[in-house]
């Protein structure tokens, strides 16, 4: 009788975010592998969210090749053009093996757009150039990855990688190119429009104050805005093994919102696992609405959900970055609140160990603290 076997394996994961940030500027990089861990590289996707600053790219490919044991990267994705979330995403297509980049290319998406700005004589084309300028990291790194051979396609809602389990959540393409106008270096609308200019308002917020918290008590608000290029950022999903992961870079409010609607139309039946926590933490990119449809409603005081949430922060970035009425946020609705300050955290599940690294504990709860106002 001829018996055929089956090798069974589980699918696991392994969520690197990397130590952004030795002083003050807080960024992103983070390095994911799933699939088949203890098996061959044809058994695991490795993809990349953003990769911090220049000099975090020469860490992220040191990261891949030691810990991941290849040099090849399935996916790369740009959240949004921003310098500590894309500048070091240059280092990854010239010394590694990349296969497809995602990144949006706002100067493709200029059809009427000079219809948005009181200047008459602004034409659609010219204002692509001016996007292509303002945003040269972003250009620069289309044009990398077209010289080099790389798919490059454009991270709006619904958009999956080969395997399935990467998906975009936000933005959709319309919601996208309304946001086109604000973007900053942009003419001044045809229209006002209230929108927040984050250089000038973290500059005139100087008192600091100190506050007491409650446990369930939000010390966040629904009004919250950050700038149109922050609710550009591509918001991803990534399933495995029944996992549910959601990446948010520097997404806020409005943004956050239409990920949430995404997530309920498309209920897989996975489960919240983890988290990033929107922009390092600032308080303007997450209100309590927001928070109870992606997480749930705050739970009693000691009592958790399973998710944990990760903020990338500067070693030095408090008290602007995190600021602890967010982390506090997280912790009512039963998560586990992680913050890298400037050291790499490893989120993973069904992975082999890994040698020197230890088990993190989990941020307190800050019934008080000192925040700029």
């Amino acid at each position: 009788m001829c018996q055929i076997l089956h090798r069974r394996f589980k699918m696991g994961y392994e969520v690197d975010f990397l130590g952004v940030g030795t002083e003050s500027k807080s960024g992103d990089a983070i390095a994911i592998r799933f699939g088949n861990l203890h098996g061959s590289r044809h058994e695991q996707t490795v993809v990349v969210i953003d990769g911090g600053y220049s000099d975090t790219g020469s860490e992220l490919v040191e990261h891949i090749r030691n810990h991941f044991g290849t040099d090849i990267v399935d996916l790369v994705i740009s959240s949004h053009p921003d310098q500590d979330h894309i500048n070091g995403l240059e280092v990854i297509l010239n010394e590694l093996q990349v296969n497809e980049l995602w990144l949006h290319q706002p100067w493709l998406h200029n059809h009427k757009l000079a219809d948005e700005f009181a200047d008459g004589r602004l034409t659609d084309s010219g204002l692509g150039e001016r996007l292509k300028q303002n945003l040269e990291r972003a250009w620069s790194l289309s044009k990398l990855a077209n010289s080099k051979g790389i798919l490059l396609k454009e991270p709006f809602t619904g958009l999956t990688d080969k395997s399935g389990a990467v998906k975009v959540l936000g933005p959709s393409q319309s919601y996208y190119e309304s946001l086109i106008p604000d973007f900053e270096g942009m003419p001044a609308r045809a229209e006002s429009r209230s929108v927040s200019n984050e250089g000038w308002f973290d500059k005139a917020m100087r008192a600091v104050k100190t506050f007491f918290a409650n446990w369930g008590d939000d010390h966040i608000s629904d009004d919250g805005q950050t700038s149109a290029k922050n609710n550009s950022s591509v918001i991803t999903q990534l399933i495995v093994d029944g996992r549910r992961l959601v990446f948010t870079a520097d997404a806020g409010i409005q943004a956050l919102e239409h990920a949430a609607d995404q997530i309920d139309c498309c209920f897989s039946g996975a489960e919240l696992k983890l988290i990033q926590i929107p922009h390092h933490g600032s308080r303007r990119n997450v209100g309590p609405t927001v928070l109870n449809r992606l997480i749930g409603s705050p739970v009693a005081e000691g009592v958790q959900r399973g998710v944990t949430a990760i903020a990338s922060t500067a070693k030095a970035s408090e008290p602007k970055h995190p600021r602890k009425a967010v982390l506090n946020a997280f912790s009512h609705r039963g998560a586990r609140v992680l913050v890298t300050r400037g050291s790499g955290i490893l989120h993973q599940h069904n992975s082999p160990g890994r040698a020197g690294w230890s088990s993190l504990t989990a941020e307190p709860y800050h019934f008080s603290y000192e925040e700029e106002v």
